[in-house]
This record gives structure tokens, sequence and C-alpha cells, in this order.
């Protein structure tokens, strides 16, 4: 079992997918790693040496924010939004949509169940 950022990688992924289940890594990120640490795209993780595996961690914390720090900045950005009181901001506080999607009729993610408001 392969431990990377804090996450345990699934054993029969190919490692080109199995990066991408560490927050802030995504396919094209995963590939990046893997071709700087010259390891096959099709390499499982079960097959991954001791060697290999410590190269894609040292890859990983020399140039790139992932896991916790990551989801830290993330919140941080969103709370600074919230606090400048700007449109963005006041949209994450309300729970609503941020980015221009309709809310008459979709917007169930933000919003949260239905509130059935009146009845004839």
């Amino acid at each position: 079992m392969a431990r990377i950022a804090g996450v345990d990688l699934p054993k029969k992924k190919r490692i080109e997918y199995a990066l991408t289940y560490i927050y802030g890594i995504g396919l094209k990120t995963s590939r990046d790693i893997l071709d700087k640490t010259q390891i096959d795209y099709n390499t499982r993780v079960y097959e991954l040496t001791d060697a290999q595996a410590a190269a894609i961690r040292n890859e990983i914390q020399e140039g790139i924010m992932v896991e916790g720090d990551l989801r830290k900045k993330v919140a941080m950005d969103i709370k600074a939004l919230m606090d400048l009181g700007n449109y963005r901001g006041l949209r994450h506080r309300r729970g609503l949509p941020v980015r221009g999607q309709k809310t008459k009729t979709n917007a169930r993610t933000r919003k949260g169940k239905r509130k059935t408001v009146g009845s004839a």
C-alpha cells in the first residue's frame, strides 16, 4: 500500500489515476509528476518500488500544495471574499450558487432540500 501525502492510494489502479485521489492533483499534474520522476503511466501502485514512491513523495512536497494546506488555503480565500462583502462573498454567505447559475428551478446542491412555502 503506497501512502503519499497522507492518502492511501488504491493498490490495483494505474499510478497515473491513483495519484488523482490526492486532493489538489488532477490527471495533468499526475502525468507531470510521473514525467519528472520518469515512471511509466501504466505502472500499477502495487508494482512501485520504495525508491519510486519516495521520488513521487519528494516531487509532490517540493512543488505542489496538496491536501490539508490546500484545503486551508481555499477556505481562507472564501472567508476573505465573505469578509470583503463583495458579490461572490455574499453568495457564499447565503449558500447560493456563486458563478451565475440560475436559482429558480435548479441549485438544489447549494440551497439544500426544498422548503415548501404555504399551500392554497
